[in-house]
């Protein structure tokens, strides 16, 4: 089995992995082994597995309290896997549409041992109606516009949105304005976070729903 070079693991992942860095380090292992092969990361991004993915999927996972959880477009497992190594005491349910994505995802919650993991093989909009949770998160699946009215539903009264996005989360804010008010989304923030431990910048948007 082909096992390609990753990044060295930064300073900070231990601060901000805690008692599961033992896991999240082989998590990382798993990505270098069967990651390329498996479509689910390229090659370039094995290089920034640490400080791109693994250590934001972290910052998120120190944003939120107990309860439950759901991930839309887990795929890789960026943050799902992640915080449900660092928080044990989070119910997460994946939800990756991909059929060999969401294979991977469940093969991996097992081979790490993780019992709070629940993958659905579905899209966000087919889970409606039949889970929901206090926190949805994703990353990298598409514009506040979109993606709202996708988590909305997932949501019970009172939920919140923490949401990873890119540096122009401003603009999808100001282009999603009439959803969020559509959707009841109050108070929405967006956190910078990363420098604190000294990894690299993510910014979370973050508000409540209904």
């Amino acid at each position: 089995m082909k096992h390609s070079a990753i990044e060295p693991e930064p300073d900070a992942a231990a601060a901000l992995c805690g008692d599961a860095i033992g896991v999240v380090r082989e998590f990382a292992e798993h990505l270098a082994q069967w990651g390329e092969e498996l479509g689910l990361v390229g090659p370039r991004e094995l290089d920034r597995l640490w400080t791109r993915h693994i250590l934001n999927s972290a910052l998120l996972a120190q944003k939120i309290g107990p309860g439950t959880l759901i991930d839309i477009g887990s795929g890789a497992g960026f943050p799902g896997l992640v915080v449900a190594a660092i928080r044990p005491d989070v119910a997460c349910t994946l939800i990756e549409p991909l059929g060999r994505r969401a294979q991977w995802l469940r093969d991996e919650a097992d081979r790490l041992g993780l019992t709070n993991v629940t993958v659905l093989n579905e899209r966000a909009e087919d889970v409606a109606g039949h889970v929901v949770v206090q926190y949805v998160t994703a990353r990298a699946v598409s514009a506040l516009k979109t993606l709202v009215p996708l988590a909305g539903p997932l949501l019970r009264p009172g939920g919140e949105l923490v949401l990873m996005k890119g540096q122009k989360v401003e603009d999808e804010v100001r282009d999603a304005s009439s959803v969020l008010v559509r959707w009841g989304v109050r108070n929405p923030t967006i956190e910078l976070t990363g420098p604190e431990f000294g990894t690299e910048e993510t910014r979370i948007f973050r508000a409540t729903v209904g």
